[in-house]
C-alpha cells in the first residue's frame, strides 16, 4: 500500500487523468489530495465530478484549498470577490452556467466534506497551506489558515540549514510533526517544478495552475510522477498566467 499525495489540480482534469495513468495508481493506494481542485484551467466541474466517482472506489482524503472555499460560497451564496474573480473564478463560474443544479448540489457535499487537515498515524501532517498555532493543528484558532496561510512555507525558505534542531531559535512549528506535506504556494515561484523539500515540510504544488505540471509523489519513498506541462494540455487556454 502507498500513501499519494496529489498537489493543487487546479480544473486540470487532463493532467489529473494523466498523472494517475502515470504513477499506476490502484485501488490499494491511499490518496491524499492536498486541495484547490478548482480555478486555473476549464475543467473544474469535470475534476469535481471525477474526485466524486474515485471516492467510491478508492481510499481517498480530499482537503480544502482556498480556491474551493471561494467555489462554495459562491455556489451557495452566488457572491464572489473581485480578486478570486482574476484568479481563476470567472472561467470556474462560467464552466457552472452548464451545470444542472441537482449537479451543483451534489458538488457543494463534496465541497463541505472536505478537511482541514490529516494527521496519520505516523504524525505526518498533510494540509493544504499551513498552519501558525505554536501547538499545533488541533489548536489553530482560526481554521481558514489551514488553507490560506503562507508563513510555514515562507518560514520553512528561510530557514538557516545549519540551525540545530534544538536550538531555541528553532521554529517550534517544525518540531511538533515527523513531517508535513503542503500545496497552495507553487514552488514555480522559486523556480522549481518538481516537489520541494525545506526542514520538514514538503510542497508539492508544482504550479499547475500556471506552466508547471501537476504531480504526485508517494510519502514514504518521495518517489514523485508528473502530467505534462499542463499550459500544453490546454493549448487553447491562458490558465492563470
Amino acid at each position: 500500500m502507498r500513501t499519494l499525495i496529489i498537489g493543487d489540480i487546479h480544473g486540470s482534469y487532463k493532467a489529473l487523468l494523466q498523472l494517475l495513468e502515470r504513477a499506476e495508481v490502484t485501488q490499494n493506494d491511499l490518496l491524499i489530495f492536498l486541495g484547490d481542485y478548482v480555478d486555473g484551467w476549464g475543467q473544474s466541474p469535470e475534476v469535481i465530478d471525477f474526485l466524486i466517482r474515485l471516492k467510491r472506489t478508492h481510499r481517498c482524503i480530499f482537503m480544502r484549498g482556498n480556491h474551493d472555499d471561494l467555489l462554495l460560497s459562491w455556489l451557495k451564496t452566488g457572491e464572489y470577490t473581485e480578486e478570486w474573480f482574476t484568479h481563476g473564478g470567472q472561467l470556474t463560474t462560467s464552466k457552472y452556467k452548464d451545470v444542472p443544479e441537482e449537479k451543483r448540489q451534489v458538488h457543494i457535499l463534496f465541497l463541505e466534506s472536505l478537511e482541514d487537515y490529516y494527521l496519520d498515524d505516523n504524525n505526518r501532517l498533510f494540509v493544504h497551506a499551513g498552519f501558525t498555532n505554536l501547538n499545533g493543528v488541533k489548536h489553530e484558532y482560526f481554521t481558514r489558515m489551514f488553507y490560506w496561510e503562507r508563513t510555514l512555507w515562507e518560514t520553512a525558505l528561510a530557514l538557516d540549514k545549519s540551525l540545530d534542531h534544538n536550538s531555541p531559535f528553532y521554529p517550534k512549528r517544525f518540531t511538533l510533526y515527523k513531517e508535513i506535506f503542503i500545496g497552495h504556494t507553487p514552488v514555480t515561484r522559486i523556480g522549481e517544478t518538481v516537489p520541494v523539500n525545506r526542514a520538514n515540510v514538503w510542497n508539492v504544488d508544482t504550479g499547475a495552475a500556471f506552466k508547471g505540471p501537476l504531480t504526485i509523489m508517494d510519502a514514504d519513498t518521495k518517489a514523485y510522477w508528473q502530467s505534462d506541462p499542463v499550459y500544453m494540455l490546454y493549448p487553447e487556454e491562458n490558465g492563470r498566467n
